[in-house]
């Protein structure tokens, strides 16, 4: 009777640790390492990412806030980057994964991509374009 147990409270671990990666929630305010903070939330039955502040408050090249001075589309240059969506339409793609798209305000381009969380306080937002991909690891604030 007591193997009997056993093998169930070992089935039951199991299962448990199979739950875990579909508990992930990235939600919450997370830093880059430039130190400009992104807060992930719920948009839909998607999440996303909109910018809550720079590293610092003003550009330092031209002495204002910053600016999408980097957009190709001419309309959109003087918007400001706070407050500005940076993932979009992030959906589940497998345990502790999102995939959607991210805008790069360093290029003005969006681009295919993922958010995973590698563990609690650590997420990574990665993309790919032409072959080249890359990403960064972003700490949990709140």
């Amino acid at each position: 009777m007591r193997t009997h147990w056993l093998r169930v409270g070992i089935a039951i671990a199991g299962a448990l640790a199979c739950i875990g990666p579909a508990l992930a929630d990235p939600r919450g305010i997370w830093q880059a390492m430039d130190g400009s903070r992104v807060r992930i939330a719920n948009c839909g039955a998607a999440l996303c990412g909109t910018l809550v502040n720079m590293n610092t408050p003003n550009d330092p090249t031209t002495g204002r806030p910053w600016t999408d001075k980097h957009n190709q589309d001419p309309s959109k240059v003087s918007r400001p980057l706070v407050g500005l969506m940076v993932l979009m339409s992030m959906r589940p793609n497998g345990p502790g994964k999102w995939s959607g798209q991210l805008y790069d305000t360093d290029r003005g381009q969006t681009f295919d991509g993922n958010l995973v969380e590698l563990n609690r306080t650590t997420v990574r937002v990665e993309g790919c374009a032409l072959g080249i991909c890359g990403g960064e690891n972003m700490s949990r604030v709140r």
